[in-house]
């Protein structure tokens, strides 16, 4: 859920770079070894980044196509996670954060729930999320979740993370099937303890003091039902003296120690649970 400032800045407006090819090798290897942070505040390296990902693509039940971007380690089979957008669709800065998961040694896939759509101001956004059909979404995630289980490039496990409408989309992946790990940056939690029953991966989520959505009182509500659906063991929250959107580099409200910590915290779990 992203309110009327949004949730950070987009780039997808901005005209594709231009490198000579013999440059090609050399600029794609020294923006891979940059900072995320870094890649993810300029347009240039976030496209850069996210231009050495491969498109795939599965069929729906009902014969609708959809893509994602798909980044893979030096290694494998290794552990997979699905990477969910926010509310602006799948840009170059959610690609170039799967690119730095897949140097982090997992098989990256950054899902597309808008078909493809991405928008460039914050009505546009508003607009994709709004027009979003969740059955299609949630038949989305399940394919791509057991698409990943059933790769020979992967181990079989899967973790979930996303930011924003994408964290909430985390979780409701995480509820319509089986996965190993959630992440959950900043992203609405509001759920029964009849509909968390389903949930069987651990829950790991990071919100921000200062956000008027994301609250404390929804996130109250969320540990409450978790624990009424006998699940308070599978969840840990941290709090960020930030705002909403704190780990987008590229929005005015990005804290960079508390995306930093988050960061190392996420890195953290998801080596505990699907390794």
């Amino acid at each position: 859920m992203c309110d009327e400032i949004g949730c950070g800045a987009d780039f997808s407006h901005m005209p594709p770079i231009e490198i000579p090819d013999a440059d090609r090798r050399a600029f794609l290897a020294g923006v891979a070894a940059l900072p995320l942070a870094a890649v993810l505040f300029d347009p240039t390296l976030a496209a850069a980044a996210a231009d050495g990902l491969e498109e795939v693509s599965v069929t729906l039940s009902g014969g609708q196509t959809v893509k994602a971007s798909l980044a893979m380690p030096a290694k494998t089979p290794a552990p997979a996670v699905v990477l969910i957008h926010e509310w602006w669709g799948l840009n170059d800065q959610i690609k170039a954060v799967a690119a730095e998961y897949a140097k982090q040694g997992y098989v990256a896939l950054a899902v597309d729930l808008y078909g493809g759509g991405v928008g460039t101001n914050r009505d546009e956004a508003m607009s994709l999320m709004k027009g979003l059909d969740p059955a299609v979404a949630t038949e989305t995630m399940v394919v791509w979740v057991d698409w990943l289980k059933n790769n020979d490039k992967t181990t079989g496990k899967v973790g979930t993370v996303g930011w924003c409408f994408g964290g909430g989309w985390s979780l409701n992946t995480s509820l319509a099937t089986p996965v190993d790990a959630t992440v959950i940056y900043y992203g609405n939690v509001a759920k029964t303890a009849d509909q968390l029953a389903s949930l069987q991966s651990p829950v790991l989520g990071h919100f921000g003091t200062l956000d008027k959505n994301i609250n404390e009182e929804m996130v109250g509500g969320f540990e409450k039902a978790m624990a009424d659906a006998g699940k308070a063991g599978q969840l840990t929250v941290h709090w960020y003296e930030a705002n909403h959107a704190f780990a987008n580099p590229s929005g005015a409200r990005y804290d960079a120690e508390d995306a930093a910590l988050a960061w190392t915290r996420t890195l953290e779990f998801l080596k505990a649970n699907l390794s």
